[in-house]
Formats: structure tokens, C-alpha cells, sequence
């Protein structure tokens, strides 16, 4: 994240109106790195340490307020590398790509600003609602929902190139410079409402508990999956959802307006 937030602030010092963050072809971000942690001498401090960098990333494309920011999720997404995925403008989905914008299943709160995030795009119901369900989610359903802002159906091979397409589409715009005006001016607001770093402390407040005390579940549930470790039976969360497939299904989000940056395009656009 270090490396990253370095190249990231490189690239934002160039003369550009859209920067776009992408990941590998199988995996956009899974957050925190399991294995380095579950490898260190002190998992607690080493588990600090990335959550503190994961946490300076994401405040870094939060506050980029003089150019769009696409991030284009070709593979996967999961807890903090969904919430950094968020943190963008605007999020491209490969059709294959499955996000997994939760903590739970490994006894995290979670942090990356995703309580200031995941609600403005979701709303407050549904985000309670995914991070407690704890559930996959198919790149359509995430845009239905509001968590996504574009389905690119293409090959896992083609998306870089199309995703470079539609960036340079997005760049000549005529309502990009309305839109990045925009962005600042909400980013001025949210900030005076409610600074980052408050959600930034509430957040870390409570992984810190969890970080260094030996007996969370956090770290017993990591070494399993580090390890790879079968679980006794089906997950308790997936029998639930096995034996309640009567239960509603969480709401779409009404087609037009619907995240972010639907929003702040409609108000530069005049659209719905």
C-alpha cells in the first residue's frame, strides 16, 4: 500500500482529468495482506501497520478533488479492497467479477472509510444489510444496488484496453470539469458535516481492540485461511440464507440516480 500510495500521488501530479486504479486479472484488491500478517512475529502490530496504510490510500483517493477517479475492478473485490474500490468516483465492473464489500467473516469491523463510503452510495439500510449478510455479490447486482456505476461485459483479456477506452471517453467529456467542480464542492461539505478522520478514529478504534487482543475471533478465523483450513460444516451465514431463500431480496436501486456519481453527474448534466 506504501508503493502504491506513492505511485498513486505520482500520478496525480500529472496534468490528467481521470485516473483510473486497476488491478490483476483475477483479483482487484482483497484489502489486508493475511498472509504477511499471519507470517510476522507480532500478528496484532503487523495487522496495525496495514491497516494504517490500507487506511492512508484510500484518504489519499478520497481527497483527490481535481480529477475523476475510476477504479475498474476486472477481478474480484473483497472488505478493504472493496471499500478502496469505493473511495473512487466511479466503479467499473468486469461482468465476472464477484465484490464482497464485508468484514464479517473475519471478525472485523472494518475500516478504509467504508462507514463513510458504502452508505452514501447504498444507503444506510442496505450497507447495514451487506456487511451483516456478509454475502458475494455478481458485478450486476452491485450495480443494481449502487456499489458499481458501469458493467463491462468483455473478456477478462479485453477489459484493460476497454477500460482505457472508456477513460479517454470519460476525459473528453464536456461535463467532466462540471462533474470534478462538483466533487469538491460535496467533498467541502461532507467534510464540514463530518471529517474523515472521525470516521477514520471510530473505525481504527475498534480493529485496534481487535488487533491486540489475543483472544478475538479475528485471529484464530485468519489462521484458518491462511492455512487453508476446511470448516467443520457450512458457514453459519450460508445456512441461514439456504433455509431463508423465502426471505426479501435487498432493493435495487432505482435506475438513474443512484450512487455518487450518478449524483454529481446529474447535478453538472441537469440529468436523472
Amino acid at each position: 500500500c506504501r508503493r502504491l500510495l506513492a505511485a498513486y500521488r505520482e500520478a496525480c501530479s500529472r496534468p490528467t482529468s481521470v485516473l483510473v486504479l486497476g488491478g490483476g486479472r483475477d483479483f482487484f484488491s482483497n484489502g489486508i495482506h493475511l498472509g504477511v500478517i499471519e507470517a510476522a512475529a507480532d500478528p496484532g502490530a503487523e495487522s496495525w501497520a496495514n491497516i494504517n496504510a490500507m487506511d492512508d490510500l484510500v484518504e489519499a483517493v478520497l481527497t483527490t478533488t481535481d480529477k475523476l477517479v475510476v477504479a475498474a475492478l476486472g477481478g474480484n473485490a473483497a472488505a478493504g479492497g472493496a471499500m478502496l474500490a469505493l473511495a473512487a468516483d466511479e466503479v467499473w465492473c468486469r461482468a465476472g467479477a464477484v465484490i464482497n464489500p464485508h468484514y464479517r467473516l473475519m471478525g472485523l469491523y472494518g475500516s478504509e472509510y467504508w462507514t463513510y463510503t458504502l452508505p452514501r452510495r447504498t444507503g444506510t439500510g442496505v450497507a447495514e444489510r451487506l456487511t451483516a449478510e456478509a454475502l458475494p455479490l455478481s458485478a450486476e447486482a452491485a450495480q443494481r444496488l449502487g456499489l458499481s456505476d458501469r458493467t463491462v461485459a468483455c473478456a477478462p483479456g479485453a477489459f484493460a484496453d476497454e477500460t482505457a477506452r472508456l477513460a479517454a471517453l470519460l476525459a473528453r467529456s464536456p461535463g467532466t470539469r462540471s462533474r470534478i467542480a462538483a466533487k469538491k464542492a460535496r467533498r467541502d461539505r461532507d467534510e464540514a458535516e463530518r471529517p474523515l478522520a472521525a470516521y477514520r478514529e471510530a473505525e481504527l478504534t475498534r480493529m485496534r481492540v481487535t488487533f491486540f487482543d489475543p483472544q478475538a475471533p479475528y485471529h484464530a478465523l485468519r489462521r484458518a485461511f491462511v492455512r487453508k483450513e476446511p470448516p467443520d460444516g457450512t458457514p453459519p451465514h450460508l445456512a441461514r440464507t439456504a433455509a431463508g431463500r423465502h426471505r426479501a431480496p435487498l432493493p435495487f436501486r432505482r435506475p438513474g440516480v443512484t450512487g455518487p456519481a450518478q449524483q454529481d453527474r446529474a447535478r453538472a448534466t441537469g440529468g436523472c
